[in-house]
């Protein structure tokens, strides 16, 4: 009885939750993408040194930055937490975000995109392809712009903890991107699916993965998904970075990167860590430019959980990794 009672109280709870995030959001969409997307950053920038995360922020920007003055940690923390309320509130709207047309590429609009070749050449080169990316500014546009010129891509996510969030989040993301899966036990399977059938995977590489593979990322050994580096062994396919760049005026720009060319073992074939290092090492580039539009909160580094051989032998030179500039 005591545990049927704590199952409701789980679902009514859960029902509130939901109850709650749609209001606000119908909230969001009456305010409009530009002023929600204010509110949401105006509100985290304020709450920040409240947040109790607040503190793994300033210690991963301090470490990655050494010598820099504290005044100018907190400016970036301050403004990461901006960028994570604007993300926020953009999904409100996160389907009418978008509004490149690269049909007509010099009509005014929020969302600028360069290498949309590379978009183009993927869904006509009938391969699979890989695309990794990193939470940059708001991290969702990729999808949907692969979704608006019918590349055939699934977007690899992690689901918020709390299921109510997830819930909303996902019924969001279905609604304006492509095919979805869930990275849980098991995925690996549909992802290799995808993949057989000439799809195209696209998958955040910058969060801590338990299992992975140790890379330098921002000076440190971190561990790293190797699923990406596994696929492209497997599958001998393009492997492309995208990520956003938040611009002045609520604005965005989208690039693309030509196909990585990664490196490989003695007998020819791509080396999985090797691979993992050379995306890491673009990421790692594209935070140094932008920090203050990363999510610096996430406990990104977690040495305790580095084997101690791999931690001893691990190598602190980064990657090298091809320089790509816009054009």
């Amino acid at each position: 009885m005591l545990r049927q009672a704590k199952a409701l109280a789980a679902r009514i709870g859960a029902a509130i939750t939901i109850g709650v995030i749609r209001a606000l959001f119908g909230f969001l969409r009456l305010l409009g993408p530009d002023r929600s997307s204010d509110l949401g950053g105006w509100l985290l920038r304020t709450a920040s040194p409240l947040i109790p995360v607040n503190r793994v922020a300033l210690a991963n920007i301090r470490a990655t930055f050494p010598g820099m003055p504290d005044r100018e940690v907190k400016r970036i923390a301050r403004a990461a937490w901006e960028n994570l309320g604007r993300v926020a509130a953009e999904y409100a709207h996160l389907k009418d975000i978008f509004d490149y047309d690269y049909h007509n590429p010099d009509r005014p609009s929020r969302v600028e995109v360069t290498g949309i070749e590379h978009f183009i050449a993927l869904k006509d080169d009938a391969k699979p392809g890989l695309i990794f990316s990193a939470h940059l500014a708001n991290w969702e546009l990729p999808a949907i712009c692969a979704a608006t010129y019918d590349l055939e891509t699934t977007a690899v996510f992690r689901a918020p903890n709390d299921p109510a969030i997830a819930a909303i989040v996902h019924e969001i993301r279905s609604g304006a991107m492509g095919g979805l899966a869930a990275a849980r036990q098991g995925a690996a399977f549909a992802m290799q699916g995808v993949l057989e059938n000439g799809g195209h995977l696209g998958m955040l590489i910058d969060q801590h993965f338990t299992r992975g593979v140790v890379v330098p990322f921002l000076g440190r050994p971190a561990l790293t998904n190797p699923i990406l580096g596994k696929f492209a062994r497997r599958f001998e396919c393009p492997v492309h970075g995208v990520r956003v760049i938040r611009l002045p005026n609520r604005r965005f720009r989208i690039e693309l990167t030509p196909p990585l060319d990664l490196p490989r073992d003695a007998a020819g074939e791509i080396d999985v860590r090797g691979a993992m290092a050379m995306m890491t090492a673009v990421v790692d580039g594209w935070v140094r430019e932008y920090p203050e539009q990363w999510l610096w909160m996430h406990r990104r580094w977690r040495p305790n959980m580095i084997p101690a051989d791999a931690l001893a032998a691990f190598d602190h030179s980064p990657a090298t990794v091809p320089v790509f500039k816009a054009t």
